[in-house]
């Protein structure tokens, strides 16, 4: 499988622009044998903008989806679109929902949403986020392409007991849709790193970049082998970076280390 990481320059709270360069990216990798394209985290209003949150919130069949899986659909290609501000009372169908979740969705080339994830872990230094959105609780997953392919979303790195519960469930690739910022570049490059040996699965961690008011960010979006290797990497400038990805390899890397197989816990 062709895997696309695309680094999109994000404006913060220009939807129409985030999502039209999101949209390009989409067609440009498809139109470099992409079979499956990923966008950074909160790709249509920007991270950093908390003020636009409630204002550009969405429900999952609202407009940046929709323009999303229509590109996908036309292209020809799978896309996780992660994430946007979903308003959770606009998708939910009683009222038992309510509130603003960090979601990505991933369609596949048919159109078809084949998974939902809410980020679980909110971040609250020096951010907004744990204050304005609802944490998420379920955690699909999806067979695509030959993988079994699990969602998790920036800060989420941080907590490498949600991973395995994804190994658990089958995962042998982990799409990590990312707005991580400067000065904290050395945990960029070392998290999803350590989450791939950890779990022998490929790790593809895709950010956005651009500054907002207080932050900018670091780019860097990099695809992680099972062994840790380093695939296919960037700077923090925008662009999309491509890697080729074998569904037999986690297999065949977790039989020959079998240190899953070890765990105690």
């Amino acid at each position: 499988m062709r895997l696309a990481l695309a680094q999109l320059h994000v404006e913060p709270a220009a939807v129409d622009a985030n999502v039209e360069r999101a949209v390009d990216a989409v067609y440009e990798a498809a139109g470099e044998g992409a079979d499956l394209v990923c966008l950074p985290e909160l790709f249509n209003v920007g991270f950093f903008a908390f003020d636009s949150y409630e204002r550009r919130s969405e429900s999952l069949d609202g407009e940046t989806l929709k323009t999303v899986r229509d590109a996908a659909v036309e292209a020809g290609v799978a896309v996780l679109a992660g994430s946007i501000v979903e308003d959770l009372s606009a998708t939910a169908a009683g009222p038992a929902e309510e509130g603003l979740a960090n979601t990505s969705v991933l369609f596949d080339a048919d159109g078809e949403r084949r998974l939902v994830y809410r980020k679980h872990h909110l971040f609250g230094y020096e951010s907004a986020e744990a204050k304005l959105l609802t944490p998420g609780e379920d955690l699909q997953t999806a067979d695509l392409l030959g993988f079994t392919v699990g969602v998790t979303t920036c800060y989420d790195l941080r907590f490498p007991e949600l991973y395995r519960e994804l190994v658990d469930d089958g995962v042998d690739l982990v799409l990590v849709p990312s707005a991580w910022p400067y000065p904290r570049v050395e945990h960029w490059q070392l998290l999803p790193k350590a989450r791939a040996v950890e779990n022998l699965a490929y790790v593809a961690a895709v950010n956005g970049s651009g500054d907002f008011a207080d932050a900018s960010l670091v780019g860097r979006s990099t695809v992680y082998d099972p062994w840790g290797t380093t695939l296919a990497s960037t700077d923090d400038d925008p662009d999309i970076v491509y890697a080729d990805v074998d569904p037999e390899r986690p297999a065949s890397v977790r039989e020959e280390f079998p240190a899953l197989r070890d765990r105690r816990c």
